[in-house]
């Protein structure tokens, strides 16, 4: 159950957020890099080309997609990622729970549009605007699904 509201408070969300990360790709030319590595352990994601790092980025964990699933699971809901990284997403889980929004306070969300990338960034950007954080980065995995990461803080390498 969503209340009447949520679809155009996610609506904005995913407006603010598509602002947030134009802004990060003309800042930090985000997207134009050759590689980026994200590690868990540290909670960081960089970004570099073949001379080495050029921008560093501390992270959050929004969630995954599956595709053979076809659903959105919750960071907070997989016991496979570290704690220190959940602490935004289980934010957006009390903020669903106080809301009524179930999209946001359940483990498993279906896709029903159809468009499980796109489906994946609505909710990113959900946990984006709960918890102002700067942008939100995609890093495909196997099997068409993919792990959604939010920036709390993003810099240029030293």
């Amino acid at each position: 159950m969503q209340p009447d509201w949520y679809p155009a408070w996610r609506d904005e969300a995913f407006q603010q957020l598509t602002a947030k990360n134009a802004r990060l790709a003309k800042d930090f030319r985000l997207g134009s890099w050759s590689r980026y590595n994200y590690d868990l352990t540290a909670g960081k994601l960089v970004f570099s080309d073949q001379s080495g790092v050029k921008v560093v980025s501390e992270i959050q964990i929004a969630g995954s997609t599956s595709a053979k699933a076809g659903n959105w699971l919750w960071a907070w809901a997989n016991s496979n990622l570290p704690g220190d990284l959940l602490g935004d997403a289980k934010l957006v889980r009390s903020f669903g729970e106080e809301k009524g929004v179930d999209d946001l306070a359940q483990a498993y969300v279906d896709d029903t549009g159809g468009d499980l990338e796109a489906f994946g960034w609505e909710l990113t950007a959900a946990m984006v605007r709960v918890c102002n954080a700067l942008g939100a980065y995609r890093s495909p995995r196997g099997e068409g699904g993919a792990l959604y990461l939010v920036f709390k803080t993003i810099r240029w390498a030293n």
